[in-house]
């Protein structure tokens, strides 16, 4: 009987204990060559966006490893703000820009299923075959909206994963990078990723000077056609019918037709 009442304890002790020693012993995802992580996303292209409007993200996905690549799963998400005008960065404020593709529903991140890829095969955006789009609601706050990046892959028998900044706190990242003083290196495994990619930002920004925009530039064609117009204009003519004179070989300067020293 005593012993019973040992054993039940340890086993409930077990089975608590049991889920963290799992995640504890789940492997890192391996890691990726560092000369391949900035060629697995390129290109990124987010054009400054207007409020109740919105545009085609552009970028090129690419299988830099030298083995074929499935199952492969793109994400990109906004995660800070900083509003316009002024320079503090922030939280994502609501309403802000949301994203859209490949069949996914709208929202401020998304993840899509991009499929298998060659080895050195690439996939582009539209036109290509990976559709995102980004909008901005009409009464979305002015301001830069980070943007951060992940792919996550099956190659060689082993799940990839690549991040970018964004997903980690200021403390992971500081755990993960050299002290001060020393080269600098970056460990990826303290992240639990296989490398890490760019991110980027949107602008989204109204324009308020269409009107000025358009009057400037037709003012700009006035003044061309006028200054063309006097540049062929032949010069007046004597009543008597003679001809001018011919034009003076050379110009007064601003120093005066009558000075003789430096300084006059």
């Amino acid at each position: 009987m005593r012993r019973g009442r040992i054993v039940l304890p340890l086993l409930l002790a077990v089975l608590l204990l049991a889920p963290g020693w799992i995640a504890a012993a789940a492997p890192s995802p391996p890691t990726a060559p560092i000369a391949s992580w900035g060629r697995f996303l390129t290109g990124i292209s987010v054009p400054a966006v207007a409020p109740g409007a919105s545009e085609v993200v552009a970028f090129t996905l690419q299988d830099p490893l030298g083995v074929p690549m499935s199952g492969i799963l793109l994400t990109f998400g906004v995660y800070a703000f900083n509003a316009y005008p002024g320079n503090a960065t922030g939280a994502v404020p609501g309403g802000g820009p949301v994203f859209s593709g490949n069949g996914v529903g709208a929202g401020s991140s998304v993840t899509i299923g991009v499929g298998n890829l060659t080895p050195n095969g690439t996939a582009f955006s539209s036109p290509g075959s990976i559709s995102l789009i980004v909008a901005a609601p009409a009464g979305a706050p002015q301001g830069t909206y980070a943007i951060r990046t992940s792919v996550s892959f099956l190659a060689g028998g082993s799940a990839y994963l690549l991040e970018s900044r964004g997903f980690f706190s200021a403390s992971e990242w500081a755990n993960a990078t050299a002290p001060p003083g020393a080269p600098s290196t970056l460990n990826v495994s303290r992240l639990g990723v296989s490398g890490v990619l760019p991110e980027t930002g949107l602008l989204v920004r109204s324009n308020p000077f269409p009107v000025a925009l358009s009057l400037v530039l037709a003012g700009a064609v006035v003044l061309a056609a006028l200054g063309g117009y006097w540049a062929v204009r032949r010069g007046p003519r004597s009543k008597s019918g003679a001809n001018a004179g011919p034009p003076p070989n050379q110009a007064e300067t601003a120093f005066g037709n009558n000075r003789s020293n430096d300084g006059d």
